[in-house]
This record gives structure tokens, sequence and C-alpha cells, in this order.
């Protein structure tokens, strides 16, 4: 036998010592590294569920002259009773704190202000190159409403196309666009209430087919304005058997259930959930909304709820309830100092988690005793908190 090949038991016995030992060591280092890679999966899976959202910080964006209102209509009055501690920092100094973006820089201060969220919510109001006018349409143009920041004009889509470039560099993704644009949704009742309806459809298609190029999950259609009066009609006696009945309210319902449904069809077709937020008239009772969703029956229509856009205490937490099961794609994590002590935002997301929703939490801040920056920056210490224990 060869000297060279020594095949005796001692030897072999040495051989798979040597081998099992390093076998077992290495096994021993990936037993250590499993929990820090599960982990680490964890809080990337928890940062998934947060989105930035533009609203908040409005004050920073570069913004377009004001433009009158239709009839030269005097602009609202300031809301009454507004809490002594309320944040009140100027948009000049806000400006000068924190600088001046356009919505071509939020995806970059998303990164740098969220670590570890890449998804974002983005307010209609901000879209557009400010500095040029061929991109955005008046009131007229519109149909009657809808001025702004035109998405399929050649303009606007070149800048569409910027802003999709920027998500690509920058690893972020639009989540959901809360869009004011589309207008008299729930009109009826003449010729020229339905052709207003008609166009505020119009204007919702033209940002569905503008905006297909960011590849947004979700698109909000109803301003506050956008689903009949601010104030719904309320139920009477009337019939002729004394008893309330609410015949006002039918009529709204059902235009606005026609409405949304052209709008789900077209939105479906390019891959875009069209949803209801919680916006006063209408949209303001938890219980429309599941009717209306209930009635259309699509697979791109369902609810974006906002936890502190209602119109009583007892809303706040069961308007949640009954909304998440028609949630998909993006809620509000709003604090709003309107419900003081109330607004527990920790409680508002672990009912929805609660309640099926695995869509993202926007970090609306909308007023209190922060500006909208460190409103934010709270919101999302809240969202991560509450994420981090569900129940």
């Amino acid at each position: 036998m060869s000297k060279d090949r020594d095949t005796s038991p001692t030897l072999g016995r040495r051989e798979f010592l040597r081998t099992a030992g390093a076998g077992i060591a290495a096994a021993g280092a990936m037993t250590a590294r499993e929990p820090a890679a599960a982990q680490a999966l964890a809080e990337k899976a928890r940062f998934d569920r947060i989105a930035s959202c533009t609203w908040p910080i409005r004050q920073l964006f570069k913004t377009r002259p004001p433009v009158a209102a239709a009839g030269g209509a005097a602009a609202p009055a300031p809301p009454m009773g507004i809490p002594a501690n309320r944040d009140r920092t100027t948009t000049a100094e806000m400006k000068q704190k924190y600088g001046e973006i356009t919505m071509l820089d939020f995806p970059q201060w998303t990164k740098d202000t969220f670590p570890g969220v890449t998804r974002m919510d983005l307010f209609s109001g901000l879209f557009g190159d400010v500095t040029d006018d061929s991109m955005f349409i008046t009131v007229a143009e519109g149909g009657g409403g809808g001025a702004g920041f035109n998405p399929t004009s050649p303009s606007g889509r070149r800048w569409l196309d910027q802003l999709a470039n920027t998500l690509v560099k920058t690893g972020t993704k639009v989540q959901h666009v809360s869009n004011n644009a589309p207008f008299g949704l729930a009109d009826y009742g003449s010729p020229e209430a339905d052709t207003r309806r008609k166009a505020g459809v119009a204007m919702a298609k033209r940002w569905l087919e503008g905006l297909a190029v960011l590849r947004p999950t979700s698109m909000r259609m109803n301003s506050p304005q956008a689903l009949g009066p601010q104030i719904r009609p309320n139920a009477v006696p009337s019939g002729g058997d004394g008893y309330p009945r609410n015949l006002e309210i039918v009529p709204l319902m059902n235009a606005a259930i026609e409405s949304y449904q052209e709008m789900a069809d077209f939105g479906g077709s390019l891959g875009i959930h069209v949803t209801f937020e919680n916006h006063w008239g209408l949209a303001a009772d938890p219980m429309n909304l599941r009717i209306i969703i209930d009635t259309i029956n699509h697979p791109y229509c369902s609810a974006t709820p906002d936890f502190c856009n209602w119109e009583h205490d007892y809303m706040l937490f069961n308007g949640l309830k009954a909304l998440a099961p028609y949630s998909y794609s993006n809620v509000h994590a709003k604090y709003w100092d309107r419900w003081g002590e109330k607004n527990d935002v920790q409680r508002g997301v672990r009912i929805m988690l609660a309640g099926g929703f695995k869509g993202t939490f926007a970090l609306e801040y909308e007023a209190g005793p922060l500006n909208g920056v460190e409103g934010a920056k709270y919101l999302y210490k809240e969202v991560l908190a509450a994420l981090a224990a569900p129940m």
C-alpha cells in the first residue's frame, strides 16, 4: 500500500472531527446571524408600512401666485376657536429654517427626513413647475372646476417623466395621490349639474391617465367639496307617514356611485385604485362610504380613511373600525388638535391593523403645537411604535 495514502482508522476519525467541528462552527455562526437577519426584515417591513406626506410640509413648497376664486368670491373666514398653543410658524419662517423644495425634491427629502421610508403620499396641489404656466389650467379650461396642474399637457407630461426618473434614482415609490382636482362628483338635478359632474369625472380620468407614469397604488378623488354640500341633508318627516326620511341624500348617493363606477373602471384599466377619504359631505359618514363602495363592488374602488376628519368624538375610532375592511392602499395617520387628548394616533394604527389593513400609514400632521416638519417626525415615531407593538 502506498505511504502517500493512509486510510487508518485514526486518521479517519481526525478528519471526521475536523470537518464536523467546522460544520458545527458554521452552523453556530448561522444561528447567531438568524435573529439579526429576522430583526432587520421586521424593521424593513415596518418602514414599508409608512408613507411620507406632502400636506403637513406644504409651506416649504414653491407655489404659484394665488388664483382668485370663481366669481370673485371672498376667501373663507379662518376657523373659530383655534387652540392657544397651536403652532403659528409662518411660511417664510418655515422656508428659512428648513429650505424651499419642489415635488422633484420630495423623494430625497423623504429619505433624508424619515430613515427607512421610501413610500410617499403626494398632494395634487403641489404638482408641476410653478414657473411654467403651460402646465396649468384655469377653472374654465377645467370644465368649471379643477384649476391647477394639467397632467396631460405636453409640458406636464415632461415634468411627470422627470418625477418618475427621480423615483427610480432615489428608490422611492408613490403609494398614494391625495387628489383635490375632481369636482362635482355628486352633482345632479339639472342638465347643467350633470354636465358639471361629467366634467369632474373627466378631470379625474385626466389625472389617472397622466399619473400612470408614476405607478401610484391609489388616488383619492374627493376634495372636501367634491361630494355634495359639506353639511349633508338630514332626515325629516316626509313621505306622508310622519316618520323621518332622507329623500335628499339618495340622489346625491346615486350620482356619487355613477361617478365612482366610471372612475374605478378607468383607474382599474391602469392598475390604480380610486378611493374615498372621509372628507365632509357624503364622505363624512363612514356608513355612506361603505354603502357606495359595496354598491359599486369594484376591485379598484376602496377607502382611504383619515384618522381625524370626523364630525364627532365617537367616530374617531369607530369610523376607522367601520372603514378598515374597505381600505386597501393608504390611510392618513393624522394628528389634529381639534380633538385634544382624544387624538390617539397609536390606537388608530392598531385599529386599522386589527381590521386587516395591509397598506401604508401616511404621516399627515394637520395642526397642533408642532410645525408641519416636526409634527410629521412625531407621527413617524408614533406609527413606528404602533407597528412594533400592534396588539
